[in-house]
């Protein structure tokens, strides 16, 4: 894996596990998945602009996966909403980015083609095992603990499905990163904009309370996302869905430390099984 590919799953990951914490701060439903993505609209304006201009009009081909990628990550934004109202943030993020790089890279060799040599198999299952015992930190048994996993298996369905499918689209079909992630953020803003109509004095209560917390999450969910797009365009699925999973770590601190959810001892140790599944990967 390239310096450059690193660097950038990397920063992503930061991106990732920050937009992901305030999300389950502000506790909310689709009217906050509509307002960021309001928001990210207006933000990354110019820069769709430009990137738009310097493109030729897409074919049916191109506009029939924007179409598909807009509708896997709805789904993945509806149902990472609920599972985080209803579970614990350092259970429900772990299991979803534990099941996502599986699928993913599952995916990638069988539909894509891609090459897993033994060095990256090896790295990867480091990464994705350390990461599912992260979430037996809880050690309940309770329908919360069961109700969290069960979200987070879903989510990582959708984010395997998603990775597999947007990673086709910019490498093969060519569609700028940046313009693909923008339709999704347009795609989200219509749907649900009903939604937000009728809830609009929570929107203003939301706006009001958590103002920061929204805009973190307006540039930085774009931008997580936007970066892996890039490195997708010349570094195989199968390194780096499983370097994403450094947001795990990031993630595990602030939901253990910030939020209260406990077990850091426990999550630390398998936090550093997987730096060292990403080392071995990041140098195969």
């Amino acid at each position: 894996m390239s310096f450059l590919g690193f660097a950038l799953v990397l920063t992503a990951a930061f991106c990732h596990a920050t937009w992901n914490y305030f999300v389950k701060r502000i506790n909310a439903g689709p009217e906050l998945v509509w307002l960021f993505s309001t928001l990210s609209i207006l933000i990354y304006l110019p820069f769709a602009i430009y990137f738009g201009s310097t493109v030729a009009i897409f074919d049916l081909n191109q506009v029939a996966f924007i179409v598909g990628s807009t509708a896997l990550h709805l789904g993945y934004f509806l149902l990472l909403q609920i599972g985080y109202r209803k579970g614990d943030l350092s259970v429900v993020y772990p299991t979803a980015r534990a099941t996502g790089p599986i699928l993913s890279t599952s995916f990638a060799v069988i539909f894509l083609e891609e090459i897993l040599s033994p060095p990256m198999a090896v790295g990867g299952a480091v990464i994705i095992i350390g990461v599912m015992m992260l979430t037996g930190g809880t050690r309940k048994t309770s329908g919360s603990a069961i109700t969290s996993l069960g979200f987070g298996v879903s989510a990582g369905f959708l984010i395997g499905s998603y990775t597999t499918w947007d990673a086709y689209a910019v490498s093969s079909l060519l569609i700028p990163p940046l313009l693909l992630d923008y339709a999704s953020s347009v795609g989200r803003a219509v749907f649900l904009a009903p939604i937000a109509f009728k809830r609009r004095e929570l929107l203003c209560e939301i706006w009001t309370t958590h103002r920061f917390g929204v805009l973190i999450i307006a540039v930085f969910n774009p931008l997580a996302y936007i970066l892996v797009l890039v490195a997708l365009t010349f570094t195989p699925v199968v390194y780096v869905a499983p370097v994403r999973e450094l947001s795990v770590l990031l993630t595990v601190l602030m939901g253990s430390v910030l939020l209260g959810e406990g077990y850091l001892k426990h999550r630390l140790f398998w936090a550093v099984v997987i730096l060292m599944g990403v080392m071995v990967l990041a140098t195969s």
